[in-house]
């Protein structure tokens, strides 16, 4: 099972583990891009970032985290994001993760896992146009 329930995602983050969801395909200039949410221990906060990268089209690479960055506010580290919300609670988080962008309360995965639903996204022929 791929996908967290809310208490999971929750548990995940008081364990100091990170959760993300895959949010799609986006378009910057003439660039094909994809987007995900993250949200992560953050000290003892809950930073919420957004990730909007280049899309390689490319079911076999699920690492998203290492993927040119095309956010016009330029990242200081590869796979940072850019910062939406620092919060200090794990639920207040995830909240402001699904209020400011979007994701849905029942698509939330480990760290690392989100690059799975894009792999899919690939596969089903709806990836990079």
């Amino acid at each position: 099972m791929r996908y967290l329930t809310r208490s999971f995602a929750v548990g995940a983050l008081r364990r100091g583990k990170g959760i993300e969801q895959f949010l799609g395909v986006a378009r910057v200039a003439e660039t094909a891009a994809i987007r995900w949410v993250a949200v992560n221990p953050w000290g003892d906060r809950y930073r919420v970032s957004v990730h909007t990268v280049e899309d390689p089209a490319d079911e076999n690479f699920r690492d998203l985290a290492n993927l040119l960055s095309l956010d016009p506010l330029n990242e200081d580290y590869v796979g940072q994001g850019r910062e939406l919300a620092l919060v200090a609670s794990e639920s207040e988080a995830i909240e402001q993760a699904e209020t400011l962008t979007g994701a849905r309360p029942d698509r939330w995965v480990n760290f690392g896992v989100a690059g799975e639903d894009y792999a899919d996204l690939v596969r089903s022929g709806r990836g990079a146009s």
